[in-house]
């Protein structure tokens, strides 16, 4: 798992993903889910969305 600011958190149960994610007002957005372990990270994904669309555009 990774933090919203890229520090690696070590490998977590889901709950505790959400639970991180969640007290932090983030989501938790599988970013290689064919990895061993899968690796997730805590990110705005609304934010994300829109960066993206936002470069696709320019």
């Amino acid at each position: 798992m990774i933090s919203q600011t890229g520090e690696q958190l070590g490998v977590k149960s889901t709950r505790d993903a959400l639970a991180i994610a969640e007290d932090a007002n983030l989501d938790v957005v599988l970013v290689s889910p064919n990895a061993k372990p899968p690796v997730a990270r805590i990110m705005d994904y609304g934010k994300f969305r829109f960066e993206l669309q936002k470069k696709e555009r320019d």
